[in-house]
């Protein structure tokens, strides 16, 4: 394959936007498979080290060999603010480049991505030009994934996570704690060793149930953001929509995967890293 140096102008940047519980972290691996690329979270909590399961955190198996940067490296009680991302990333950036590869920013803090590409002192647009990416999923169906990615959390020991980060006077508003699950599990924690086992079972449903509320609502705002972020000038964001493949399950989930949302945004990628034009001339046909 061909130098992405020797071919590009201007270094390029591509960003996988959408709301949580869409495949984003799936899709850039992918990617990152077929281009020389690397990944960069720009989940803010996922930044943070700790919570695993809760924040939902690519393994080292699903990862397959392709480098993360960002990814639980802070110290759980860091309050790490949107000027602190953008420092961050831009370094994460520059090292991926030095490397002849593809920086492939991927996350749901849409705030600092949004931040890191307009705020006119970090410079973004000066010296990088980006395709942006937005895996998109239908509101029912996603919700209805998300609460069941959330029970599956629960199996896989959420609740002795949360447990392990738990103290009584938290403040849910910084670290790792504001993750959603935790501040939700609060009232289950405090009370668990007190009551009989039927009320106990009554306050974990509860703050399951919360959990799945406040997930879905997480997921409004940040289509909200996605939405406010198409209309302005400079983001033209190429939207798939990979709601067939969470309507299906098994091997037929994953024929439909490669074929709707991987070849779609692999041409998108090529396009914008190979083509003359950039990514916003990419053919319209595959969005």
């Amino acid at each position: 394959m061909e130098s992405l140096k020797a071919i590009q102008q201007k270094q390029k940047v591509v960003f996988i936007l959408g709301a949580t519980g869409t495949g984003k972290s799936k899709l850039s691996i992918d990617l990152a498979t077929r281009v020389p690329a690397e990944i960069v979270n720009s989940d803010k909590i996922q930044v943070l080290k700790g919570l695993d399961i809760l924040t939902n955190k690519v393994t080292e198996e699903e990862k397959r060999g392709i480098p993360h940067h960002l990814l639980g490296v802070l110290d759980p009680e860091a309050d790490l603010t949107v000027s602190d991302f953008c420092v961050l990333a831009c370094c994460a950036i520059e090292a991926i480049l030095e490397k002849d590869r593809l920086p492939i920013i991927v996350g749901g803090s849409n705030r600092y991505v949004e931040a890191l590409v307009d705020d006119e002192k970090v410079g973004f647009r000066s010296k990088y030009e980006c395709c942006f990416i937005w895996l998109d999923v239908a509101t029912q169906v996603h919700h209805s994934y998300v609460a069941k990615r959330v029970d599956e959390m629960v199996s896989s020991g959420l609740i002795d996570e949360v447990r392990d980060v738990f103290k009584p006077d938290a403040d849910y508003t910084k670290g790792i704690r504001q993750s959603i699950g935790v501040p939700e599990m609060d009232k289950y924690l405090r009370l668990e060793s007190e009551v009989n086992e039927e009320t106990r079972k009554e306050l974990l449903k509860e703050a399951i149930d919360e959990i799945k509320d406040n997930t879905c609502k997480l997921i409004h705002r940040q289509l909200e953001k996605i939405h406010r972020l198409q209309n302005r000038p400079g983001w033209n964001i190429r939207r798939i929509d990979a709601t067939e493949v969470f309507l299906k399950g098994g091997k037929e989930a994953l024929v439909l995967w490669e074929k709707i949302v991987l070849e779609p945004s692999t041409k998108i990628v090529e396009h914008f890293l190979y083509g003359n034009t950039g990514c916003d001339d990419a053919p319209a046909r595959y969005y």
